[in-house]
């Protein structure tokens, strides 16, 4: 039951359960409190707080996320998360599509459809997302390469699929990095391992979404264009959304 009520895009899977448990879905007019109840689709008439359950609208948005904010729905330290953004704005529920750490800035998605978050965030078939990262050096031309040959680190090997230096200063420089998959602090490690550190972290394309001049911040829901730029991108789990 729990699972159905995600995917019909009205909440997440964890409030689902709570809502079941709290008495607040009805199947077949008897009320369920178990999140586990079964579910054949089509078969049954489910109600949450007395209403028939409707597919919610589909949403998609982007947002430039801002440093110092978490991605996550509610924080164990009580720290301030994405959702400060969506304020006021009157939105169903959302998930985040992937994540950005708290130190890294930039182009974040959201939707209520489970699916179509699945098809984007494949390791194997997603769309490849871009960074423009800011490091404390000037890496040489061999340490680029490097990077895209890759290491091994805690179990992990990480690469990059193409990294390019944007430009540079007497002892900072910017580099664009497009990851094929992104693993926890991905480019900051694999940088650290070149004794690199990180200044600043951005996101600025999945696939061929771009950022652009959307303020830090902000965010919209996409066009229609912009999903089938990411339905092209990424893989068949999309391909009925």
């Amino acid at each position: 039951m729990a699972r159905v009520l995600s995917k019909a895009g009205i909440c997440s899977r964890t409030e689902a359960a709570r809502w079941i448990t709290d008495g607040r879905v009805m199947v077949d007019g008897r009320t369920i409190n178990n999140p586990e109840f079964p579910i054949v689709d089509g078969r049954h008439q489910i109600k949450v707080d007395g209403q028939p359950l409707g597919s919610a609208r589909r949403i998609h948005l982007m947002l430039n996320k801002p440093r110092g904010l978490v991605t996550t729905v509610q924080d164990e330290r009580g720290r301030d998360t994405v959702y400060r953004c969506f304020d006021g704005a009157g939105l169903p529920w959302l998930a985040p599509v992937g994540r950005l750490d708290k130190a890294s800035e930039g182009l974040l998605l959201f939707s209520n459809d489970p699916q179509w978050a699945a098809g984007l965030t494949d390791p194997a078939t997603g769309p490849d997302k871009t960074y423009h990262v800011q490091v404390d050096a000037i890496p040489s031309a061999d340490q680029l390469a490097a990077l895209c040959a890759g290491i091994e680190d805690d179990g992990e090997f990480l690469r990059a699929r193409h990294v390019r230096l944007l430009r540079s200063g007497e002892k900072t420089a910017w580099l664009e990095v497009v990851l094929e998959e992104g693993r926890n602090r991905h480019i900051r490690r694999l940088l650290a391992a070149f004794d690199i550190a990180v200044l600043r972290l951005i996101r600025v394309g999945i696939g061929q979404l771009q950022l652009g001049t959307l303020a830090k911040g902000a965010w919209r829901e996409l066009q229609p264009h912009e999903l089938e730029l990411l339905h092209a991108m990424a893989g068949p789990a999309m391909a009925d959304t």
